[in-house]
C-alpha cells in the first residue's frame, strides 16, 4: 500500500474476506463504479488539491479587478454582493475622510424605490439613508400613503457623505452612478421616486428646474421614474409641502395601477 494514498479498496476487500473466515460468508463484491466512487471518497487529497477547491469556491462571484468596471458590477449577482463590492470601491468616497458606506436599506425586491441625493451626518454615522430630521419627515409622508420603510427600498446618488453636507458635485455623481444603476437593476423596481433636483437631474441627465421635472413619469431602464422635492427642502420651505403631497399621491395611484405589491 502506498502511504500517500491512505486506505485502498484492496485493503477493505481483504479485511472483509478475513471477517468472512471468522463470522461466515457474506457478499464482498464491489462493482467497478462503486470501487471508483469509494476511491474518490476515502483517498487522501493530493498536495494542494484541497486548498485549490477552497480557493475556487471563495472566488465565486467576486469581481476580478482586471475586468472593466461594468463587468465587475455585472459579476455582482445580488444586493449583498454589490454591497461588499461597494465597501471596497475607493471611487465612491468623497474628499471627506473617514466616512462610512451608506449603501441602501429596505426591501430588496421592492416595487417602489426612493433615491435621494447624498448621506448627511446622521446617515454617515448609522450607515443608513434618511435617518435624520428629513428621514423622520419622509417616514410620515410614506405613512400618509400607506407605506412603511420595509415596503420600499431607499438609496442615494452618493454612497458616502460629502463635506459640509453639500450637494454632490458632477464628478462624484459620475463616479457613483454606475453603482447605483446596478443597484436598480438588481432590485428591479416598477417605480422610482427621485427626492430632490440632484437625484432627478442625475438619473434623467437633464439640467432643468425641479418644478419642471415633477408631475410626470419618465421611462427609465425598464421602469418608470418621477421626481419630487427632497424632504429636507420641506423643512426649509413649507410652501413645497402641497406639491410633494400631490406627487406622492400620484405615485401611490400609479403603484396600485401597476399591480405593485410591498
Amino acid at each position: 500500500m502506498n502511504e500517500d494514498q491512505g486506505i485502498s479498496i484492496d485493503d477493505i476487500i481483504e479485511f472483509i474476506k478475513n471477517e468472512q473466515e471468522i463470522y461466515g460468508p457474506f457478499s464482498a463484491s464491489i462493482t467497478k463504479e462503486l470501487n471508483e466512487s469509494l476511491s474518490e471518497v476515502i483517498r487522501d487529497p493530493q498536495p494542494g488539491e484541497e486548498s485549490q477547491k477552497k480557493d475556487s469556491s471563495s472566488e465565486e462571484n467576486i469581481p476580478n479587478p482586471e475586468m472593466s468596471l461594468n463587468d465587475q458590477l455585472q459579476a455582482c449577482k445580488s444586493i449583498e454582493e454589490l454591497r461588499s463590492f461597494c465597501e471596497k470601491a475607493e471611487e465612491l468616497k468623497t474628499d471627506l475622510e473617514g466616512t462610512n458606506l451608506v449603501f441602501g436599506v429596505g426591501n430588496p425586491r421592492a416595487d417602489l424605490m426612493l433615491i435621494g441625493e447624498a448621506p448627511g451626518e446622521q446617515e454617515d454615522i448609522q450607515g443608513e439613508p434618511f435617518v435624520g430630521a428629513a428621514g423622520q419627515l419622509l417616514n410620515k409622508i410614506l405613512a400618509a400613503i400607506n407605506f412603511t420603510r420595509d415596503d420600499i427600498y431607499i438609496a442615494n446618488i452618493l454612497k458616502h457623505r460629502p463635506p459640509g453636507n453639500r450637494n454632490p458635485d458632477p464628478d462624484e455623481r459620475e463616479r457613483s452612478l454606475p453603482y447605483l444603476l446596478r443597484q436598480i437593476e438588481l432590485i428591479q423596481p416598477k417605480i422610482i421616486l427621485c427626492l430632490g433636483k440632484v437625484s432627478g437631474t442625475t438619473l434623467l441627465n437633464r439640467d432643468e428646474a425641479l418644478k419642471n421635472l415633477r408631475g410626470k413619469f419618465y421611462p427609465f431602464h425598464n421602469t418608470e421614474l418621477t421626481v419630487t422635492y427632497h424632504p429636507a427642502a420641506l423643512l426649509r420651505n413649507a410652501k413645497w409641502k402641497r406639491p410633494v403631497w400631490e406627487d406622492v399621491q400620484t405615485v401611490r395611484k400609479r403603484y396600485d395601477e401597476l399591480g405593485c405589491k410591498p
